[in-house]
């Protein structure tokens, strides 16, 4: 099963982000809709979440590709049968095995039911998974968005969102990134998620790189404000 986390223009909350911040309207523009396929397995995407801790995307995906060759696919069953010399030969850390462990053993005990999270608050399921060894605020906030779609969660921490931030309202580079993207997030309120998906888009696309503002991006790209 795939979850679709959409952000269409022609949506309620995308249009609420363009019309309550001008600046954020226009990089919702130039970047237009977003779509991401996400895996609906919960307990695979927290093993993922775990391995790719302070990994880049390409080396994260070399070694998650080497535990599914050697697991048969990424189960509860799988990890727990997989010995811990089987898995550090795959590149993973012995912390981050110990991590994947106490996930797998958490979850095999019932001690943490992630089909039921749904019902929980934000901070519930925070609460839950940061029980977990390894899994601390950022990882629990990802989670929530990529796994049980929440539109409102913002992860101030997140220093991909602090850095596109600071470059889409051109702060000065002494600003502190969390208290710039808190304030700025004001005018998100509750589309926070959304928000999110278009500062990690800019920054996936270098336009925080090649561009010094947002306006420079946009007179390049010949594209004129219409109201939405």
């Amino acid at each position: 099963m795939k979850i679709k986390i959409e952000a269409n223009l022609k949506n309620e909350d995308v249009q609420f982000l363009w019309k309550a911040d001008k600046v954020m309207g226009k990089l919702i523009q130039i970047i237009g809709n977003i779509e991401i396929q996400i895996k609906g397995n919960r307990y695979e995407s927290l093993v993922k979440s775990i391995i790719g801790q302070q990994l880049s995307v390409k080396a994260a995906g070399t070694i998650i590709g080497r535990v599914e060759a050697l697991c048969n696919g990424i189960t509860p069953q799988s990890i727990d049968n997989a010995s811990i010399d089987e898995l550090r030969a795959t590149g993973i850390s012995r912390s981050k095995i110990n991590y994947m462990k106490d996930l797998t053993e958490k979850f095999l005990s019932n001690q943490l039911k992630l089909d039921q999270l749904d019902r929980f608050s934000n901070d519930e399921v925070i609460t839950e998974l940061t029980k977990v060894k390894g899994i601390g605020q950022w990882t629990a906030e990802m989670f929530l968005i990529f796994s049980l779609v929440r539109n409102d969660v913002l992860s101030l921490g997140d220093v991909g969102l602090q850095r596109a931030c600071k470059w889409l309202y051109q702060a000065d580079k002494e600003t502190n990134g969390k208290d710039f993207l808190e304030q700025k997030a004001e005018k998100w309120k509750p589309y926070y998620s959304i928000a999110s998906l278009y500062l990690w888009e800019a920054v996936n696309r270098d336009y925080v790189i090649k561009y010094k503002t947002i306006d420079d991006l946009f007179s390049e790209k010949e594209i004129h404000m219409e109201e939405a």
